[in-house]
């Protein structure tokens, strides 16, 4: 029997049976194939491909930029190498606020090109209407509340969100909004841990954090910041695990110095 016949593949109800059992959900992101097959393979049981593609892989300052074609191409990249884990991919900004045909059109054109699990979107009572036609639809939706990148503009600031008690009042208002509207999952961003673990208390769906605490159901984190391939970026929320960026150009250093004095390719390394 090969490996690959015995995989379970990961389902938004397999993502409700671990909340109920207590067990935690691990995701990252990835934008590209090597990169998704290698986190897939590490058993990884979310993977989102997000708007964070604008930063980490575009070099933009902000989310905002990237668009509806560029978050399907990414899509489509990290679907054809993924076996096992759940692949949600964001709807980018401008593609669902203030318009739920186009959010369901957007919706819709993920889904069918780039044959991902879900979509990602922010926001709460605001998106409502939006999240209520993709849902009809039958497209799974996982949301975002809290600190919300493709609000930054509104905010002004990536700090800390609901701090205060109206804030955080919404915060929790929304995340039932959106489980009472058929959300499978909620990504909880840059928020106290005391109200992290309170909405993933007061919802039955799995709440995913990053910067909300340990009371949560399940981390995220982008995989260049886990990696440290990035290192201009180092919010408290975040445990790099390796130097990457380091390894990687004392490689390259290393086969510069390779080509220069001729040692590279030798011998053995021609035909």
């Amino acid at each position: 029997m090969s490996v690959h016949s015995e995989i379970r593949k990961v389902t938004t109800h397999r993502l409700s049976e671990m909340k109920l059992r207590g067990e935690k959900i691990s995701m990252l992101t990835a934008y590209d194939y090597s990169m998704a097959q290698l986190v897939d393979e590490a058993g990884i049981d979310v993977i989102l491909v997000g708007d964070s593609a604008s930063n980490v892989m575009a070099g933009n300052e902000t989310t905002l930029p990237i668009t509806l074609d560029q978050m399907i191409y990414h899509g489509t990249s990290v679907v054809k190498a993924v076996q096992r884990a759940l692949v949600v991919v964001d709807l980018p900004f401008g593609t669902y606020q203030g318009n739920s045909r186009e959010a369901l059109s957007s919706a819709i054109r993920i889904m069918k090109e780039t044959a991902a699990d879900a979509v990602k979107l922010e926001g709460g009572k605001e998106v409502l209407e939006s999240v209520n036609r993709i849902l009809s639809a039958g497209i799974p939706i996982m949301g975002h509340l809290g600190l919300m990148p493709q609000s930054i503009h509104k905010f002004g600031t990536y700090t800390v969100r609901a701090k205060e008690e109206a804030e955080a009042e919404k915060l929790i208002s929304d995340a039932k909004l959106l489980e009472d509207a058929g959300c499978f999952a909620i990504v909880l961003e840059k928020i106290p841990a005391k109200l992290g673990k309170l909405v993933a208390e007061e919802v039955k769906i799995p709440v995913i954090g990053i910067g909300a605490g340990g009371g949560v159901d399940g981390q995220v984190l982008v995989i260049h910041d886990l990696l440290g391939i990035t290192q201009q970026f180092s919010p408290r929320f975040l445990r790099r695990y390796h130097n990457l960026a380091a390894e990687i150009k004392g490689a390259v250093g290393n086969y510069i110095t390779d080509v220069k004095s001729q040692d590279f390719p030798n011998e053995k390394e021609q035909y």
